[in-house]
């Protein structure tokens, strides 16, 4: 007997939601998007006086009592914290009624690219200081990078699928991309899905100087992430989360949901390559990008804007640069494209979900968020990046681009819903 094959089924962005070192809600991120506000400051959650960096991409001014009880915040590492209110602020712009739903077909995917940095560190610090008997015995479920997908399970009692991704600085790409899939294909109705990250610690922060990874601007924070600047010298460190409520298209409307746009197409690959530098031909990221477009059902001269990975790397910029110029060929030189880790700084595992909201709110208003801190041309990053000053362009169809150490690529296509 022949199968019936299944008809693939839309899916839309119906709530979003930020927690980013440029603000702490949708509006306030967006303002410091269109303006050019930086985010990034010396470091205040500890002393960086030994360290050749000092300055990250801070959360500023957050209180996780505004949507998390006090007692429960204690018991939730920073990331979490980030997630769950992210996710709060999503489902209530949403406004969905999940009294009115199946939550056995309401899920959450929440990434993480390292989980509970700061209590790890925390809770060895008292083993070394005070012995084992001192762990907390929440220190595993505070660490592991599937908690907050959990939490958010558990405070919305959702049951559907329910985990997380991890794949570096893909992590929450990957998981919108795996959510939309499985809406696609009938598994779930609804999913709440982005990531979150909190990695601005003594290790986080000693590990990746030790890679020779980061900016060392440390005498002019506000100017330091410049991506495809030709004196770029390494990325910002940053934290945040990003979190978008996916929903099947028919649902969506049966309940009058307002809708943002349409999370249309996915690609993902891998290098092959090395642990922490990109491939220097981009294939994986061209095949990304190629993959991405066919899913969504476009053509590449469809694509208006691309909100780059764009990490202020020397090999970043020049490759993803390159992937661009050949997935795209002539098109290429049409395309606004824009680095918006330039005022943010680099989320790690929430870039992706926190960049693919800013390519969503890019189609919405119309606007093309600037590169800031772009003085000096590098041929090699010749695209038009939209340097320093926001852009009026109609977009209908978007790309954000996440490629991640261990060379994990992912696309999205996010585009006008009609």
């Amino acid at each position: 007997m022949a199968l019936t094959p299944i008809t693939p089924r839309r899916v839309v962005i119906t709530g979003i939601g930020a927690i980013t070192p440029i603000g702490n809600t949708i509006d306030a991120l967006w303002d410091s998007l269109e303006n050019g506000k930086s985010g990034i400051s010396n470091i205040t959650h500890f002393d960086t006086s030994e360290f050749p960096v000092h300055i990250a991409g801070e959360v500023k001014d957050f209180d996780p009592t505004l949507c998390i009880e006090r007692k429960e915040a204690r018991h939730m590492d920073l990331y979490s914290q980030y997630a769950v209110t992210s996710s709060v602020q999503a489902i209530e712009d949403s406004k969905i009624n999940f009294d009115n739903c199946d939550r056995d077909r309401i899920g959450v995917i929440i990434g993480s690219g390292i989980g509970g940095m700061n209590t790890s560190e925390n809770q060895h610090s008292l083993l070394m200081k005070r012995g084992p008997r001192r762990i907390s015995p929440f220190y595993i479920p505070m660490l592991i990078s599937d908690i907050a997908a959990g939490l958010v399970s558990i405070r919305y009692q959702l049951r559907g699928p329910n985990y997380a991704t991890t794949s570096a600085c893909a992590t929450s790409a990957h998981a919108l991309g795996v959510a939309m899939k499985t809406i696609r294909y009938n598994d779930a109705d609804v999913i709440i899905a982005g990531g979150s990250e909190a990695p601005i610690t003594n290790m986080g922060l000693g590990g990746f100087c030790s890679l020779k990874a980061l900016s060392t601007r440390n005498d002019a924070p506000e100017i330091a992430s410049r991506p495809f600047d030709l004196k770029r010298d390494g990325f910002i460190m940053a934290e945040g989360a990003g979190i978008m409520v996916l929903e099947e298209l028919e649902h969506a409307k049966a309940r009058g949901a307002h809708i943002y746009g349409e999370l249309a197409g996915a690609g993902f690959t891998g290098d092959g390559h090395h642990i922490t530098a990109p491939a220097e031909d981009g294939n994986g990221a061209i095949r990304a990008m190629k993959i991405a477009v066919k899913d969504a059902g476009l053509e590449l001269s469809d694509i208006d804007y691309i909100n780059a990975h764009g990490t202020s790397t020397q090999l970043n910029d020049k490759s993803e640069t390159a992937a661009i110029k050949v997935a795209f060929g002539e098109h290429a030189s049409k395309l606004a494209v824009s680095s918006t880790k330039s005022m943010h700084g680099h989320m790690l595992g929430a870039a992706g979900s926190v960049e693919a909201i800013t390519a969503l709110l890019a189609i919405e208003k119309g606007i093309i968020p600037p590169t800031i801190n772009y003085e000096f041309l590098d041929p090699d990053c010749d695209l038009d990046i939209t340097p320093n000053i926001a852009v009026k362009k109609t977009v209908n169809a978007a790309i954000s681009n996440n490629f991640g150490f261990g060379g994990h690529n992912a696309s999205l296509v996010i585009k006008r819903y009609s």
